[in-house]
């Protein structure tokens, strides 16, 4: 079965559900697209992550999605650290059929503090309910460091490799100089990191050949078990189709058999306490 980590669903701008700002990608991706691409390249099943650009901490298109489709996608919800209320949020979301993990965006305006108190209330209140964190953290990763030891009864997922990301061309010049601070978070066996994006860090075109060595020292460090792949579609559109982003790691002859299969929904099926419906 393949799980895809992390796509977005999202209907076009309108006054009933109003984006607050525009994410790259196309004018809309709804659930019957989402659903279709996944389909014609034998994705079994993904983690749909409410888009944070358009919807901010409303998640309620994903729930949508997932109310269409209960077998076939789970949901994440980002959260305010900042609002006083936030443990009720998580506590209503752990309630919430089809929620399997909580987002804090700390690349928006969030402290850099790791002693902040909203941070470390929302972490120590998803631990006690068992909800993961999934955290998107480039450029945060010392201050990750001490979060994770501050709370290691928490689940902490990495978002995206742990490294910031291009959008469109371009792409980056260096984008895995980074690299030893996502190592650095393996010691700390309360988190897993999330292949998300990968191919839009190469420097070159599909097949993307250049992503190899640097993930390989990824699996070394964290074991396969604790990496779970994903897209991150439709963020990358304007640098790869979604197939482009499942065939590399589908055809790869990098990885075993059962590393595959654990890459690419074993660990997140774990991770997450979730198993889609067969198909």
């Amino acid at each position: 079965m393949i799980i895809d980590a992390q796509v977005h669903a999202y209907e076009r701008d309108r006054p009933e559900r109003p984006w607050h700002a525009v994410l790259h990608g196309p004018p809309e991706v709804t659930t019957a697209d989402m659903v279709k691409a996944m389909d014609a390249v034998g994705v079994d099943a993904a983690v749909l992550v409410s888009a944070f650009t358009m919807y901010r901490y409303d998640a309620s298109y994903a729930l949508d999605t997932y109310n269409a489709h209960p077998g076939r996608f789970c949901v994440v919800k980002p959260v305010d650290p900042t609002d006083p209320g936030v443990a009720e949020t998580i506590a209503d979301w752990k309630r919430t059929k089809g929620a399997v993990a909580i987002r804090l965006m700390m690349t928006r305006g969030i402290s850099e503090d790791p002693k902040d108190p909203g941070l470390n209330h929302v972490l120590a209140t998803a631990g006690k309910l068992g909800l993961p964190v999934n955290m998107l953290c480039w450029g945060r990763l010392p201050q990750v460091s001490q979060l994770a030891a501050q709370n290691p009864d928490t689940q902490l997922v990495i978002d995206h490799v742990g490294l910031q990301q291009p959008f469109e061309l371009p792409r980056l010049e260096t984008p895995w100089a980074d690299l030893p601070g996502v190592l650095a978070l393996a010691k700390h066996a309360n988190v897993v990191i999330k292949i998300t994006g990968a191919c839009t860090l190469s420097r070159g075109d599909y097949p993307y050949a250049d992503i190899w060595e640097p993930l390989g020292r990824i699996f070394d460090a964290y074991g396969i078990d604790r990496c779970l792949w994903g897209t991150d579609w439709t963020r990358a559109v304007e640098l790869m189709t979604y197939a482009q982003g499942v065939e590399p790691f589908r055809l790869t002859d990098k990885l075993s058999a059962s590393d595959k299969a654990m890459l690419m929904g074993g660990a997140l099926q774990r991770v997450y306490k979730w198993t889609p419906a067969a198909r």
